[in-house]
């Protein structure tokens, strides 16, 4: 089989480290099926996505609407070299799942309203299917109405005409879109369970994401969660996709 390429841009080892073994079990993928490549380190290498079956980015402590002289140079190094990428995968159609910063890339790429009117905190939220969702290929098998994570400054305020709504919360409404058959973004994370959450919870709590002090009660309400499904958004891509040699 063709790996897939998972994109990162985690800084901490922890939360990188974490991340990829949470996309290997749910992606159902084992270590030479998932290539990682870590953007915040150094510049992105040649990608041939003619190597590869689909392309994964996972999230990130980047925030694509931002203010420019607020971005990092890695930052700013890192949005031009995903748009650059973008502009091939989407004029191939190419297989693509953006979790959460996806939102900022792909939907930046493609001309959405990226803003701060629609940030989450961080915890599980009841995500609903929209009726083009519950068709979609994507969601198969995934109810109606499901719990996932979040925790994000940022999200979706306006797609553009060409896109399909698929999800949405009560807080955000743009939850997870599709651009033409094959490239998908979702705000929610589809690589967490309650664990993963933890992590990231112990990492980033000095990030502007929530309160430190309020770290001890998002981490009990974490372990109180029932996040089952979104993880089959993972495996549906990653079957759907897979090509072999």
């Amino acid at each position: 089989m063709k790996p897939f390429l998972l994109l990162a841009t985690r800084a901490e080892d922890a939360a990188a480290d974490d991340e990829y073994q949470a996309y290997l079990r749910y992606c159902g993928l084992d270590a030479s099926q998932l290539v990682r490549v870590r953007l915040e380190s150094n510049p992105m290498p040649p990608i041939d996505l003619a190597d590869y079956s689909g392309v994964i980015v996972g999230g990130s402590p980047y925030t694509s609407s931002d203010p420019v002289e607020d971005k990092s140079p890695d930052q700013i190094r890192v949005e031009a070299e995903l748009s650059a990428l973008l502009d091939r995968i989407v004029a191939e159609d190419f297989p693509f799942l953006g979790a959460c910063y996806g939102v900022g890339t792909l939907g930046v790429h493609q001309g959405a309203l990226i803003d701060r009117r629609f940030g989450e905190p961080v915890g599980a939220t009841e995500i609903s299917l929209t009726l083009e969702g519950e068709r979609d290929p994507l969601l198969q098998g995934v109810p109606s109405t499901f719990d996932a994570f979040v925790g994000h400054k940022e999200a979706c305020s306006k797609l553009p005409g060409h896109a399909v709504l698929l999800a949405s919360s009560a807080a955000c409404p743009v939850h997870m879109f599709r651009i033409k058959n094959n490239l998908y973004a979702t705000q929610f994370h589809p690589e967490l369970d309650a664990d993963g959450l933890i992590t990231r919870i112990n990492i980033y709590k000095n990030a502007g994401y929530f309160p430190p002090h309020e770290a001890d009660a998002l981490i009990a309400a974490a372990r109180e969660s029932s996040v089952m499904e979104p993880m089959r958004v993972l495996r549906n891509f990653t079957q759907r996709y897979a090509r072999w040699l």
